[in-house]
């Protein structure tokens, strides 16, 4: 019994830190679309854990139009040993309900929703291997990509089986009414857990000038919800939560600077939140146009994209020093863009981190938590002046970066290898201010191994996060090369030097 309310209990906070991730966006200056955050709505059923409406709409991710109404349907689990598939949308069980599914309720649900209203199925569950549901869900938005569930003409085809099972699982008799269902259903499958959301609340509430409580032993924010459905209060609106922010004394004593979204895409973005502004077209520097994936296309020279990335971030820096910058980009880029916004500049960055479940943490060079130390070890392996400088944060790559040194870089004669002290992989950086200080470490050695007239060549095995924050020493550390891997093996299958700063 115990166990059975303690699990209650994190499912409530589960919900409830949700809730609060949206209602920040309520004082953002920066969301004005954003016009009411309600926590345990009356309705539409099985996606009425929070609803946030928008007006005159947030814009789609993917197609055109715009979203005046986000419904959530919040499954949260004790453990992460949950799968499910397409057949599990037909089952009233995966939505603890004891006759009702999460298609009818969709079904049901649309019948009376906006035409421009969104759903969205937000479970800690993780999609079933090989399940057709994984091929219909869309990496940028999580929606459900109804073009890929139109292939196949028969019911035994892959997508012709979903559609049968579905279609007559709503009693529907054609693909057209499915279609018209499932329009606008997003599925988000192994979301993060409860304390990935604690450190979301705390950096979304700094962010608009609210008090953060990521290092409280106990977070007081999920009392505070249960607290607004006691005084009866689900619906914030803007001036709602203000009044309430102030009563409650949650505002911090200096408001912080509000920031200009600006981005640099040298491949197609990735999914931003509905709670995150993306950058405007006119401070949106494109050049995908250059690319074929993640490799240049043919005759086109990172060279000749040095200047005008560098331009762009200074115009940026003209018009509002304080930024949030989106990175859909090399690691390169993004060592270059710290170079160029480097801290004699006067630039106060966020940087929205990309990765694996996590299509937008903002990272912040002193916001979040402290981290360990990296482990630092320099090697000999010559008398050429310069360094190669191996950073394996995500993986360690510290045995690919000697062969191409051996191969390609006669001048090297020294190799730094960093991996975190805890170990390598895509969570060992705690975030902003653990990876500031990585850089800044890191910064610290190469000056005292460098020699004059020799140049740091930088291969970064980590978040994008992290090369903009070591970019902002470069000055600091002489001349530095950063390189980019070829993962797919179109040129070469080695490191290709890009920049030299």
């Amino acid at each position: 019994m115990a166990n059975a309310v303690e699990a209650r209990w994190h499912g409530d906070n589960y919900q409830s830190r949700f809730f609060w991730i949206h209602a920040a966006s309520l004082l953002d200056p920066e969301r004005p679309e954003v016009v009411e955050v309600t926590f345990e709505a009356d309705g539409p059923k099985a996606f009425d854990d929070v609803v946030v409406r928008y007006e005159p709409g947030r814009p789609r991710a993917s197609g055109p139009g715009r979203i005046t109404v986000d419904y959530h349907q919040i499954k949260w689990h004790v453990d992460r040993k949950g799968t499910f598939g397409f057949k599990s949308l037909t089952d009233p069980k995966f939505i603890g309900a004891q006759t009702v599914s999460i298609l009818e309720r969709l079904f049901q649900a649309k019948k009376n929703a906006p035409t421009e209203a969104a759903f969205h199925l937000i479970t800690t569950d993780a999609l079933a291997e090989g399940d057709q549901l994984g091929e219909l869900i869309s990496p940028l938005d999580s929606s459900l990509r109804i073009h890929k569930l139109r292939e196949g003409k028969t019911v035994r085809s892959r997508m012709g089986e979903v559609r049968q099972c579905w279609r007559e699982h709503l009693g529907l008799s054609t693909d057209d009414e499915l279609y018209a269902v499932l329009d606008g259903l997003h599925i988000q499958a192994n979301h993060p857990d409860l304390e990935y959301l604690r450190r979301q609340v705390s950096l979304n509430f700094r962010l608009v000038g609210l008090v953060g409580a990521e290092d409280e032993t106990t977070f007081h924010y999920d009392d505070a919800a249960r607290q607004l459905k006691i005084k009866g209060i689900s619906r914030l609106d803007r001036a709602t939560f203000d009044d309430w922010c102030r009563t409650e004394k949650w505002y911090l004593p200096v408001r912080p600077a509000e920031r200009a979204s600006i981005a640099i895409q040298t491949f197609q973005p990735g999914a931003v939140p509905a709670n995150m502004q993306v950058a405007p077209a006119d401070k949106t520097l494109d050049l995908t146009d250059q690319f074929d994936g993640r490799q240049l296309r043919k005759g086109a020279r990172w060279s000749d994209l040095q200047r005008p990335i560098a331009d762009f971030l200074q115009q940026m820096l003209k018009e509002r020093p304080s930024m949030r910058l989106f990175l859909d980009t090399h690691s390169s880029v993004a060592f270059l863009a710290g170079a160029s916004l480097r801290f004699k500049t006067g630039a106060d960055v966020e940087i929205v981190q990309k990765g694996m479940n996590n299509p937008g943490q903002v990272w912040y060079a002193s916001a979040g938590h402290a981290g360990a130390s990296p482990e630092i070890a320099v090697e000999n392996v010559g008398e050429g002046k310069g360094i190669a400088l191996s950073v394996g944060l995500a993986r360690d790559s510290i045995q690919q970066v000697r062969d191409y040194v051996t191969d390609m870089l006669p001048d090297v004669g020294t190799v730094m290898r960093v991996v975190p002290a805890d170990g390598v992989g895509p969570a060992t950086i705690r975030g902003g201010r653990h990876a500031a200080s990585i850089a800044g470490e890191i910064a610290a050695k190469v000056a005292t191994v460098r020699k004059p007239g020799g140049t740091v060549h930088i291969f970064v095995a980590g978040p994008n996060a992290f090369s903009f924050l070591l970019g902002q020493h470069a000055e600091a550390m002489g001349q530095c090369i950063p390189y980019e891997f070829d993962f797919s093996g179109q040129v070469d299958g080695s490191y290709q030097p890009t920049f030299r700063i």
